[in-house]
């Protein structure tokens, strides 16, 4: 079975329940719609104004699929298959938002808001926020808005230009390239022989893992002054001093009596 939907599938369960006899769950099936709001749509509550679309003058459904549906209301009902196959084409790059006529008025200040709240944004990514062209941008960064006087920040969220999901994710993109920015520079600046900040070296006490000394530290040495003799050493060194005079000349005398 195939799992393709009517076009328009509001407007197809509108003509359903107009013109057959199918049950609220044949059609909400057929069409991807809730069986209460299949109800609501019978009921008048739901779609209102919506004219019906016929699905088989659009070979979306044949008389006898329609028939067979009504005797059967356990059968589902099957989509046709197209006459003419259309070849898929490629998701493009989804370009800048498009922005109500009745919100234009707006994007300068949703601009503003931007560059005062997230500097890190690209102009490319504000211009995706918000719809607007670089030119304005750099108008407005430069005030050389025509309107600068009058201009207020207000968050483009606020202003339905943008959801917070879309303004989220690209904070995230700017934030991991502002961070990728810094590991450059810091590689870059490790590769010309720049010297590190002292916060960065002596970040890591000694002891801890990973701790790597760049160069070893060395005491000086302790300088050896000469320290003023006490009086009793003093009297020590006369003492022998003399002693040893003293036993010199003892010695001496008894040479000269032999």
């Amino acid at each position: 079975m195939s799992d393709r939907k009517p076009l328009m599938p509001k407007a197809t369960a509108v003509w359903l329940v107009e013109n057959t006899s199918l049950s609220f769950e044949q059609i909400a099936v057929f069409c991807g719609l809730h069986v209460l709001e299949v109800k609501g749509i019978a009921d008048g509550d739901v779609a209102q104004g919506i004219k019906g679309l016929d699905p088989v003058t659009s070979n979306q459904l044949t008389r006898d699929e329609i028939e067979a549906a009504e005797k059967d209301p356990s059968r589902q009902l099957h989509i046709a298959e197209p006459k003419v196959v259309m070849p898929e084409t490629a998701v493009s790059k989804r370009g800048p938002r498009y922005t109500p006529v009745s919100r234009r008025h707006d994007r300068p200040n949703a601009v503003l808001w931007l560059l005062r709240n997230h500097p890190e944004l690209k102009t490319s990514q504000i211009m995706r926020l918000v719809g607007t062209t670089k030119p304005t941008i750099a108008q407005i960064k430069d005030r050389t808005h025509w309107n600068s006087a009058n201009l207020v920040p207000q968050d483009p969220v606020t202003l339905g230009l943008c959801s917070q999901t879309d303004l989220d994710n690209e904070v995230k993109k700017a934030a991991r390239r502002m961070e990728r920015e810094q590991r450059e520079a810091h590689r870059e600046a490790i590769r010309a022989g720049t010297l590190l900040p002292t916060e960065e070296t002596t970040a890591t006490a000694e002891g801890e893992e990973g701790f790597r000394p760049t160069a070893e530290i060395v005491q000086p040495k302790e300088t050896s002054e000469e320290r003023e003799e006490t009086p009793a050493e003093e009297e020590a060194r006369v003492f022998a001093k003399l002693k040893e005079l003293s036993s010199g000349s003892e010695g001496k005398d008894e040479g000269e009596d032999d």
